[in-house]
């Protein structure tokens, strides 16, 4: 056995996010993004904006870019249906959109009622037109959002960043 530490990936995305000057971070509750969100937190160059719909978050991005910020739309992947509307918004007007996505309904789930939309997200944000990444290595996480924020921030396209369920361990609920 290994006594190694696991690699610290949610640091490694907060890390990336800071070195692109994003600035407001975009969110609906979600402990796969629970680390992040304490490290994003904590710092006073952030400001966090919680959600009660996901979709809100794509108008906070590009509202936040009309301002003059940078901002990114933390998610579970059972809330990118609720976006593919606005999604038209980020496309028709040249918005950039970085999203970072955690995935439900793959490896472990309990729920089936997360399994539907598991399965159509990366289809579903392809559609919308939205460059989707999968970052299934703790260790090259970092380099994948910033590279995607990059993309999104430079060319004015929409980047998603999927952490698959793998990675960021099946829930269980109860026992």
């Amino acid at each position: 056995m290994s006594g190694a530490q696991p690699h610290d990936w949610p640091a490694d995305i907060y890390a990336a996010l800071k070195a692109a000057q994003v600035k407001q971070v975009a969110y609906v509750p979600d402990a796969g993004h629970a680390r992040l969100l304490k490290l994003c937190a904590a710092d006073n160059a952030m400001r966090m904006v919680p959600l009660t719909t996901e979709e809100e978050g794509v108008a906070l991005v590009a509202g936040a870019w009309l301002g003059g910020e940078r901002a990114v739309l933390l998610m579970q992947s059972s809330g990118v249906g609720n976006c593919i509307n606005t999604l038209g918004m980020i496309a028709t007007c040249q918005f950039p959109l970085l999203t970072i996505v955690t995935m439900r309904g793959e490896f472990g789930e309990f729920n089936p009622w997360q399994v539907p939309m598991g399965i159509a997200t990366p289809g579903s944000l392809e559609l919308a037109n939205v460059i989707v990444h999968r970052a299934s290595e703790p260790a090259r996480i970092g380099d994948t959002v910033a590279g995607a924020a990059r993309l999104a921030f430079s060319s004015y396209v929409a980047v998603a960043v999927l952490l698959p369920q793998q990675l960021i361990g099946a829930k269980t609920f109860g026992k």
